[in-house]
């Protein structure tokens, strides 16, 4: 089976390039990305440019849209977030191709480019610096709510993603009836733990972990934090944007936490009931991988980077990770 990116060819993207009046000078590299297509684009006598092609079928215009306007408001008080260019009045331009898969329209934004590497989430005064900036970021986020682009939570994340991968034959049917009860009494446990109390929901950064923040040394212009790929930006909780910063054991977690909300309560309150819930979160993500996994096999690029899904061993693995979730999910919250 063809996927439209077959058909996304290198001439495509320079010549989409071009006509957005870009003096493009031939050279291009492929960036990381198993979500979108992203290129690293040169140009004549300027900096270079990063060109993301969206998925097709994954978001609609509207709430692509709805990730530039939230990462404008950003740029505009001065967040190091890393947002689309305006090029002819407009962030989301198209393309379109005919080739072996018919007739395709890729949509696609220009940013500019960004150097960093991750940052150092052992340093106490790292995990502060960030913390700030989230806290900044979820100020924007609760000026507003986003309209088109759906929410995180256990039904978006889980109960659909299961859904998906029980209706698509996704899992190896070896271990397919032991991992949809432990996945079904996961997602219980979740639910239940996130039905506790009411919490407020924002837009957020959705997928921040280590590799969306590119860190620059300190004693450069705008050094620190630069938050990058805002695509996966969602209505949720605050803890979404934390959690998947903390690793290692109990007390690593526990420390880094309190070096993160030291940094975000002090410029903006943090509701401390929301530490129940990243355990909770933490089961979701892992369900709506798998299911993520699954719906992108017919992509060229898969079975490069994801070679070993869909096997029994990753299936047995799933039940192993589902049932120590479980675990965590009856554990005390951690403490700061």
């Amino acid at each position: 089976m063809k996927h439209p990116y077959q058909d996304l060819t290198p001439d495509v993207v320079l010549d989409a390039l071009s006509a957005l009046g870009l003096p493009v000078d031939g050279r291009m590299s492929a960036l990381s990305s198993y979500e979108n297509r992203v290129y690293l684009v040169m140009l004549d006598d300027a900096e270079p440019v990063v060109v993301k092609i969206y998925r097709p079928g994954r978001w609609t215009d509207a709430q692509i849209q709805e990730e530039h306007a939230f990462t404008a408001e950003m740029v505009a008080d001065e967040l190091p977030v890393v947002g689309p260019l305006t090029l002819q009045g407009r962030t989301l331009h198209e393309v379109h191709t005919q080739g072996e898969t018919g007739p395709q329209r890729f949509v696609f934004s220009v940013s500019p480019r960004r150097g960093g590497r991750w940052p150092e989430l052992d340093d106490p005064d790292v995990l502060n610096w960030i913390g700030r900036f989230l806290a900044r970021i979820h100020r924007v986020g609760a000026r507003d709510t986003f309209k088109a682009r759906p929410a995180l939570n256990v039904d978006t994340f889980g109960w659909d993603s299961l859904q998906w991968l029980q209706d698509h034959r996704a899992i190896a049917i070896e271990v397919e009836a032991t991992w949809l009860s432990v996945c079904r009494e996961a997602l219980g446990l979740a639910q239940a733990a996130m039905a506790d109390f009411p919490l407020a929901v924002l837009r957020l950064h959705g997928d921040c972990h280590p590799g969306n923040i590119l860190w620059t040394p300190v004693e450069q212009a705008n050094g620190g934090p630069h938050f990058v790929d805002l695509d996966d930006a969602r209505m949720g909780p605050a803890v979404q944007d934390l959690w998947m910063l903390l690793s290692g054991d109990r007390r690593d977690r526990s420390l880094q936490l309190s070096q993160l909300l030291e940094g975000y309560e002090s410029m903006r309150p943090f509701d401390r009931r929301e530490l129940a819930w990243i355990e909770p979160l933490r089961t979701l993500r892992l369900v709506h991988y798998s299911a993520w996994l699954a719906r992108r096999q017919d992509d060229p690029a898969f079975a490069q980077h994801f070679a070993w899904f869909g096997t029994v061993g990753y299936w047995q693995d799933q039940v192993s990770i589902l049932r120590e979730q479980i675990a965590a999910m009856q554990e005390p919250p951690l403490q700061v």
